[in-house]
């Protein structure tokens, strides 16, 4: 089975996958365990002045308006609020009022609200115009905060959050990237980069929806209930069916949530998927785009690009149009509880039982518990779409990495020779690659991979610093298997130059350091001088400090592959393997650089892939692979003197071409 059809198969969870899931996410709130209790504490603290709210205008309807003296209640004050109530009654209806005011004023400055209202004002809203995709919602993710309140202490609450908030997907973010940095080469052979980088940045945030659901719902909704009902119980116990139709909301958010619960989680698996693929095609065309360019397919891109953004709206709508389903499902037995408490209240009123600020009072109470009831309620639903971002960020965590086991010796600096002892070995999706190849290169020896392209020339050299690993047989330095060493040690004696140039977006200087770290000013400059490098740089606008763009992008082909060689010389590694490495350099460049790894090979081992004979006749030993086997070795000399031999027939092939 093939990676990517894993990948497509993982997308649909089932519901005990979806709690295993969210419960690995809520390890990484470990290292912010503090912080989060500090949330939790100022949503708690949140919640009394949130009870108090309704409160003064039921004082200004009942005993302001109405004149009602305080201490002559239609009925009694709950416990909670007696006391305050009690401390009211000895002013006059004007006095109240202003005493009113100062409250409201004082709760508008705590909590950025008054009267009747109990939310902050700190939300962002988008309308579903022609849609919007995953992507596009979860840099919010990202980045957001929120608090149950306004004012002062919303405004802490708010940046409280978002600071928690970004540090969490930083943390949740930059371990995903270091997993992705220790897989081996052939990881995304199957995978467009794109696809890891959606994953990155745009499934990681799902962390932040789900670790706060299932964190702070479970604790403050629950709460904000049993406190409104406690209330609503001490003051009109003898009205049941009030209390009763409040706490009915919870039942029916559960009722219309739970139904849809799995179909959002594999529709927003679906949208996930549509947003990567856009990504990957934009990462494809863009980097691509001289080849598109030149071949005149800017329209099929495009219209390829439009087809998959399009796609990635779409299946967006698809998640957004099940929440309102579930709004629909819920909202019609919603409204006739809400409905009948509302005729309830309305008889208790024109009966006498129960005073107007009552009715307002009953009112506001009735809709904190429908907002908690649908907190409580939509748990389970609203974490699904998250579970689906979170598991396609543990699939790539839990693709098998390169992992360097700490109780593995350190290989000794190389003194003698590499071998590789009858390997064979294949690619697990395809056909063998290489089959008993069995090969020797000692220190001071420059040594060509040689044969027509499939041969296995570049598997073979990823043998040496375990790139790949071999089904059977062994790989040796100085006598010792590489299997039994730390990888680090023995990448750190190892300079590799890639058949395809890959430098980064920084200066000249940045790029041939990053071969090694320390190195010293007059290091990068001798290994440039090597590469045959350094006429060009000390010729650029800044030297070695120009800035060379995108994957080198402001030098030629050549050049680039200068630079390249350059950083892999600064390593001053003990083996240094070249994949094609003069085929963009000029006739004269090559022969000087040809001439620099005769003389780098006296404490060398030098391994060439190369096709170009003015590169390859100079190497001590010639090693010709065809299908994976090595069918002839020896000296440009010697193998030129095989009747019917395959290197002969290559270079035959070359003058021929030459002439």
């Amino acid at each position: 089975m093939s990676r990517r059809s894993r990948m497509e198969e993982s997308e649909d969870l089932t519901h005990w996958e979806t709690v295993r899931v969210i419960g690995r996410a809520l390890r990484f709130i470990a290292p912010f365990k503090r912080q989060f209790a500090v949330k939790v504490g100022l949503m708690l603290i949140s919640l009394l002045p949130m009870l108090m709210l309704p409160w003064p205008v039921k004082i200004i309807i009942d005993n302001v308006v109405e004149g009602h003296p305080i201490d002559a209640p239609l009925r009694p004050y709950p416990s909670m609020v007696a006391p305050l109530m009690d401390s009211l009654a000895i002013y006059s209806p004007t006095e109240l009022l202003l005493v009113v005011i100062a409250f409201q004023t004082t709760l508008f400055l705590v909590i950025g609200a008054f009267g009747t209202s109990g939310s902050e004002g700190e939300t962002a809203e988008g309308y579903l115009a022609s849609g919007y995709d995953t992507a596009s919602r979860t840099e919010n993710e990202a980045n957001s905060g929120f608090s149950l309140t306004g004012g002062l202490l919303g405004l802490f609450d708010f940046r409280w959050t978002m600071r928690l908030t970004q540090a969490l997907n930083h943390h949740y973010r930059t371990q995903l990237f270091r997993r992705v940095q220790t897989l081996p080469m052939t990881a995304f052979d199957d995978e467009r980069i794109g696809d890891a980088v959606f994953r990155v940045m745009y499934d990681t945030p799902a962390i932040t929806n789900a670790c706060y659901r299932i964190l702070l719902t479970p604790i403050t909704a629950p709460l904000h209930i049993l406190l409104t009902v406690t209330i609503l119980g001490a003051l009109y116990g003898d009205h049941p069916a009030l209390v009763y139709s409040a706490l009915a909301f919870l039942p029916i958010a559960l009722v219309a949530t739970l139904p849809l619960a799995g179909a959002v989680r594999r529709t927003s698996g679906r949208s996930r998927k549509a947003g990567a693929t856009a990504t990957s095609t934009a990462e494809e065309g863009m980097s691509n785009i001289l080849a598109v360019q030149s071949l005149g397919g800017e329209d099929s891109q495009r219209e390829r690009y439009e087809a998959d953004s399009w796609d990635s709206f779409s299946r967006y709508r698809d998640v957004f149009r099940l929440s309102i389903y579930a709004v629909l499902i819920g909202g019609i037995p919603a409204l006739a509880v809400g409905g009948y408490a509302y005729f309830v209240a309305i008889d208790g009123v024109i009966a006498g039982q129960l005073s107007r600020g009552d009715f307002g009072l009953l009112i506001t109470y009735f809709f904190h518990i429908v907002a908690s009831a649908q907190m409580l309620g939509g748990l389970w639903f609203s974490v699904q779409a998250s579970a689906a971002g979170l598991h396609r960020v543990f699939f790539l965590m839990d693709m098998p990495g390169e992992t360097d086991d700490p109780d593995l010796p350190a290989l000794a600096p190389i003194r003698e020779s590499i071998e590789i002892d009858r390997v064979d070995f294949g690619y697990p999706d395809g056909a063998p690659v290489l089959a008993g190849v069995q090969l020797r290169a000692e220190i001071g020896q420059m040594i060509a991979l040689v044969g027509p392209a499939g041969a296995g020339k570049t598997t073979l050299a990823y043998l040496l610093p375990r790139f790949v690993s071999p089904k059977r047989g062994q790989v040796r330095v100085d006598g010792v298997d590489i299997s039994g060493v730390s990888l680090r040690s023995l990448r750190d004696q190892i300079a590799f130059v890639f058949q395809e140039t890959v430098l980064f977006d920084g200066t000249v200087e940045e790029n041939i350091r990053m071969g090694r770290a320390d190195a010293t000013d007059a290091a990068v400059r001798e290994a440039a001088r090597l590469a045959g490098a350094a006429e060009f740089i000390e010729g650029l606008p800044q030297g070695y400090a120009t800035p060379l763009g995108r994957s080198g992008g402001k030098l030629s082909v050549g050049q680039r592959q200068r630079v390249s060689l350059a950083r892999a010389l600064v390593r001053d590694a003990r083996i240094l393997i070249l994949d094609e490495p003069t085929s963009a350099l000029d006739p004269e460049t090559e022969a000087r650089f040809v001439e620099t790894l005769h003389a780098l090979r006296r404490d060398r081992i030098v391994v060439v892939i190369a096709h170009r004979l003015s590169t390859i006749r100079s190497a001590d030993e010639i090693f010709f692979l065809e299908d994976g086997r090595i069918q002839e070795q020896g000296s440009h000399a010697r193998l030129l003197t095989v009747p019917n031999g395959s290197y002969r027939r290559f270079v035959a092939l070359q003058s021929g071409i030459a002439e």
